[in-house]
């Protein structure tokens, strides 16, 4: 089965005044749709990996992908998971601090949410060119932050991506433009905590860690 474009799950302008209608028009419905039209056109070459529109299960075994394929899935499935992941993750009425289990976790691993914060604009700002900053749950459970290279996910790795933002320019730039610093403060307003604790409940029981 080919990868579909997820709908948006609320209009183009509920994240405003942090990020802009015009922005996310063009980054779902362009950049976000052309990712998913060229990681099917890769995986025409090789249909046995189409893997059921399960973005998630073709990356973590990247690796077995064959090669002449391997670098357009790895961007453009990247992309498509990775974007996926981000309009959940974002939504109105977002921001506040995570609280329960995953709020518990991220004071046990960072020290709270503010250094969660912190560490996450730090990764977002020191990543060269484009990419994304990531909160991510490891293979023993534990949480950390990340940052990667382009399209590249954390699933590439065994990790498990539970929040992530975008710092590639066309994420920001109609409204930022070169400020980036400034993009990264105002996205932590846009935060669907709910969702986010719901990936890391599942995430925890799929590596089998307590909590």
């Amino acid at each position: 089965m080919p990868f579909t474009l997820p709908d948006l799950p609320y209009a183009f302008d509920a994240l405003e005044p942090h990020i802009d209608a015009q922005t996310m028009q063009i980054h779902h419905d362009k950049h976000h749709a052309t990712y998913v039209t060229n990681l099917n056109a890769a995986l025409e070459k090789h249909p046995e990996f189409q893997a059921g529109d399960d973005i998630d299960a073709l990356l973590r075994r990247i690796d077995d992908v064959p090669q002449d394929i391997r670098n357009a899935v790895r961007n453009n499935g990247g992309g498509h998971a990775n974007h996926s992941l981000f309009w959940q993750v974002m939504g109105p009425n977002g921001g506040g601090q995570p609280t329960g289990a995953l709020g518990d976790a991220i004071t046990q691993a960072f020290g709270g949410y503010d250094q969660l914060k912190t560490r996450m604009i730090d990764a977002g700002k020191a990543r060269f060119g484009s990419g994304w900053s990531w909160l991510v749950v490891d293979k023993d459970g534990s949480l950390q932050v990340l940052e990667t290279l382009n399209q590249d996910s954390p699933l590439m790795q065994g990790q498990t991506p539970i929040l992530g933002v975008d710092v590639w320019e066309h994420a920001y730039y109609l409204k930022y433009q070169n400020r980036r610093p400034d993009y990264l403060e105002a996205w932590f307003n846009t935060i669907n905590w709910q969702e986010v604790s719901r990936r890391f409940q599942q995430a925890q029981a799929g590596s089998g860690a307590q909590g």
